[in-house]
């Protein structure tokens, strides 16, 4: 879900833009959608505070009442979907599928899962107490406070819903800063918060959206919000990085990714090219658990790439709008940019396009369903995201050489195996140096809400989704009590002259790897004992 080419302050898809208004428009047909107000960086910290008075009564609500909520906003997208779909189309280019799959279903799949597990991970939780069983152990999950969450542009609805569910459960106030992008979405989406927050009787500042460029969101990272959840490309992970240090601001960052889908010589062939269109072409690629490098062992290399070829080629981009279409626009016009170098280097490398391999621009913003053969390791196509609908075809000889590939990257997000057989599934799985696999199927990972979602190296760190994801969003206190009414003083000072002897009996007793040199402490223990009476 990062795209590589995000600077905040690049205006991408948007128009002409001064300082107040970011003038938006449609990817697909550069039709304007109109202008959205910018958030200063001193709203920006009046919306934080407003926040923070905010969440001082949704902290203490019931799980109950943040269910209710829950309900609301579920209820809300369910009975507004071809209208919200409508509205990510528009804004963001991608297909009506593409929209009610990539958006719409897997907040619905999370507002399910934490409306029926998330109370089980947030109440208190108790823990053994170890040596000390004349007390009890705790651990309590509490709201950290405002939450900051920076959204990128490939997914108007899903990327702000996903991070704020969790947090919205978990007792938090959230601040969002959306793309500039996609900034005509926002309204649309604060009124479902606003309706939600009305319904349950809580203040509207529990969720606010705010718009802008590059300033706006240094301005909610620096405002001393209690934790940052970013979601874009590794360049803008270091600025917030950067800015997260002024206040000491905890961060979870998910940035790029370069998966590999790893296609063994046993896998199910039908199967592999459908997953592998899957992984590709949704949201015309620009997601970051893309299928970026699709790893084919040679002895169905030929046969992959033949039908792969015959079902690219019948792919239409377009507006799904206006009418049936498979890929859609691409967000932003300097990620045009991107795809089409990325591309044209691969060829001039010796790299061929069997299936597309352009822009196409005279309708709007698109880039040709494209398949790439010949592509070799040491490509900048095989090493940089392409964000776009390019799928790239390498050639490997074993699972052994599929795996070094794969692990050939900066980045380590996501990673899915095709093959028939299960015990060599997930020994590649165990192999890869990403943070999930899924096997014979694309992405599913992503949606097992149990699960959680995250990177490593590059691609971030921290986790969203699941229990993690769910008590990332809270401060995790321990707390250690009594178990009886006893009152009965440990004695440390004054110091004594046998304290230490014993205290190093009483050391080797419980530590020692052996019986026998447990025996042996006992002994020490005891003649220490016999010493001090």
């Amino acid at each position: 879900m990062s795209p590589v080419a995000s600077h905040p302050t690049s205006p991408a898809h948007v128009g002409a833009h001064d300082h107040d208004t970011i003038e938006c428009l449609e990817p697909a047909t550069r039709a304007p959608l109109g202008r959205v107000p910018v958030d200063s960086p001193d709203a920006v910290r009046a919306k934080v505070a407003g926040a923070r008075e905010a969440q001082r009564s949704w902290g203490e609500s019931s799980f109950e009442e943040r269910r209710e909520l829950l309900r609301h906003i579920l209820s809300h997208l369910l009975e507004h979907a071809d209208e919200l779909c409508e509205m990510v189309v528009r804004d963001s280019g991608k297909t009506l599928d593409n929209a009610l799959l990539g958006e719409i279903w897997p907040v619905c799949e999370k507002l399910r899962w934490t409306l029926s597990q998330g109370e089980k991970h947030l109440r208190p939780e108790s823990m053994p107490a170890g040596l000390f069983l004349h007390k009890k152990a705790t651990v309590l999950y509490q709201p950290l406070g405002v939450i900051g969450v920076i959204c990128p542009w490939n997914y108007p609805l899903q990327n702000v819903l996903g991070p704020t569910i969790p947090a919205l459960f978990a007792g938090n106030a959230v601040v969002v800063k959306v793309s500039e992008q996609v900034a005509w979405s926002s309204e649309r989406i604060q009124r479902i918060f606003d309706e939600a927050f009305d319904a349950v009787g809580y203040p509207r500042e529990t969720l606010q959206i705010v718009n802008g460029f590059g300033p706006t969101g240094a301005a909610l990272v620096r405002s001393g919000v209690d934790k940052v959840i970013f979601t874009g490309s590794v360049p803008n992970g270091r600025r917030i990085l950067e800015g997260s240090v002024q206040n000491i601001t905890p961060v979870i960052l998910e940035l790029g990714g370069k998966d590999a889908f790893i296609v063994c010589e046993d896998a199910h062939l039908e199967q592999a090219v459908h997953a592998a269109l899957a992984g590709v072409f949704i949201s015309a690629g620009q997601s970051c658990m893309a299928a970026e490098r699709v790893l084919v062992n040679e002895a169905i290399y030929d046969a992959f790439v033949a039908r792969i070829t015959e079902e690219v080629s019948r792919l239409r981009t377009g507006s799904s709008l206006d009418r049936e279409v498979d890929v859609g626009a691409i967000v932003s016009a300097g990620q045009l940019d991107v795809i089409e170098s990325l591309v044209h280097d691969a060829i001039i490398r010796g790299a061929r396009a069997v299936v597309g391999g352009k822009r196409d621009t005279e309708r709007g913003q698109f880039f040709q369903p494209t398949v790439l053969v010949d592509v070799r390791p040491d490509m900048a196509i095989m090493r940089e995201e392409v964000f776009g609908p390019v799928l790239v075809v390498h050639r490997v000889s074993s699972d052994d050489e599929a795996i070094e590939v794969a692990n050939g990257t900066r980045f380590g997000l996501g990673s899915t195996v095709m093959t028939r057989d299960p015990v060599r599934a997930r020994r590649i799985a165990e192999a890869l140096r990403v943070g999930s696999c899924t096997i014979n199927d694309f992405g599913l990972t992503y949606m097992a809400q149990d699960l959680p979602f995250g990177g490593v190296e590059a691609s971030g760190f921290g986790r969203l989704n699941g229990r993690e994801g769910l008590r990332a969003c809270t401060h995790q206190k321990a707390i250690l009590e009594d178990r009886f009414r006893l009152h009965l003083p440990a004695k440390i000072y004054p110091s004594r002259a046998h304290a230490y002897p014993l205290m190093r009996g009483a050391i080797r007793a419980l530590y020692q790897p052996t019986l026998t040199g447990r025996a042996r402490a006992v002994v020490e223990l005891a003649q220490n004992l016999r010493k001090r009476s």
